[in-house]
């Protein structure tokens, strides 16, 4: 065996387009891998170069590196399994094509792909939404329209009748919400936290707006309409979760260079800080930690019963 044998791409011939005894008519050649192998690569890269970044900064400031580096720790281990060709399962086609390249009864779904995108498209809306400073109560109910649109965009790619559309008709709509937050309601509030903020959050939430709206237009040309073969089906979803990812996030870190998370009303307390209620420091006389007023502990009332304010070291 020569050393190119040896360096080949082997993946497919290990991981067979058989699972569970059922095999599969349209799935990706040895080329789809190739390509799912380059993403993970960039993905693994891109996490390590967040994570790096983030070991640059003092800790309270680390929340946007740690988020972005998820997200792209997580796409590594998606795309991993997909250059393995593992995490997937056949599902018949509504569509049968004549084109030789999607030729067949059953197609070649990738339900990992979707788990990837439950767990990072939420980190990518922290990521933005943290960034506006958007209240905690809309930054929880638009994380759960996004799950919406993940899990009904998963139960489309399944079914093999034409019911997939209703639960693509629901991605669709969870979507049109989540990019009009982005490009509304959010924009507006970033703009209002100063004018570097507002301008990290505008060429972050466009990008990101953008990019998911051509995944419908991919779901449908792949899961939904089996129109194009999977080796483009990686390519297509490849290419958008490039540039949503690794570029949105050196986007990301980069606009975040000069803004204090404090100033999005992200408070975040280090252990070797000088802070009461970190370091147990500001003894009390009666031997207890903590602050004394009027003698009732911890500032929550003075000895006539009334609450007494508790002043805040500078």
């Amino acid at each position: 065996m020569s050393f190119l044998d040896k360096r080949a791409n082997n993946a497919i011939n290990v991981n067979t387009n058989t699972v569970n005894g059922k095999h599969v008519d349209i799935a990706i050649t040895t080329h789809g891998s190739d390509w799912y192998w380059a993403v993970t690569a960039v993905m693994v890269c891109a996490t390590f170069t967040f994570m790096g970044l983030a070991a640059t900064k003092p800790r309270q400031h680390r929340i946007f590196h740690y988020i972005t580096a998820a997200i792209t720790l997580v796409a590594s281990i998606a795309y991993f399994s997909m250059g393995s060709n593992l995490g997937w399962t056949p599902i018949d086609v509504e569509f049968l094509r004549a084109n030789p390249k999607v030729h067949g009864v059953n197609r070649e779904i990738f339900y990992v792909r979707y788990i990837d995108w439950f767990i990072t498209t939420p980190l990518l809306l922290m990521d933005l939404l943290l960034t506006a400073a958007m209240p905690w109560p809309t930054v929880l109910y638009i994380i759960l329209i996004d799950e919406v649109m993940i899990v009904t965009g998963l139960v489309g790619a399944l079914v093999k009748s034409s019911y997939k559309w209703g639960y693509f008709v629901f991605g669709c709509a969870a979507l049109a919400y989540i990019v009009w937050v982005l490009v509304w309601e959010a924009r507006k509030h970033a703009n209002s936290m100063g004018p570097d903020v507002g301008k990290t959050f505008l060429y972050c939430g466009s990008l990101t707006a953008f990019l998911w709206i051509l995944y419908p237009i991919a779901w449908g040309l792949c899961e939904g309409g089996n129109v194009i073969a999977p080796d483009s089906e990686a390519v297509f979803y490849g290419v958008l979760d490039l540039f949503a990812k690794p570029v949105f996030g050196a986007l990301l870190i980069w606009g975040h260079r000069g803004i204090d998370p404090a100033r999005l009303g992200l408070y975040i307390h280090d252990y070797d800080e000088k802070d009461h209620a970190v370091d147990g420091s500001h003894k009390r006389t009666d031997g207890t930690n903590g602050h004394t007023n009027n003698g009732v502990a911890n500032g929550t009332g003075n000895t006539n019963g009334a609450a007494a304010p508790v002043a805040a070291e500078v």
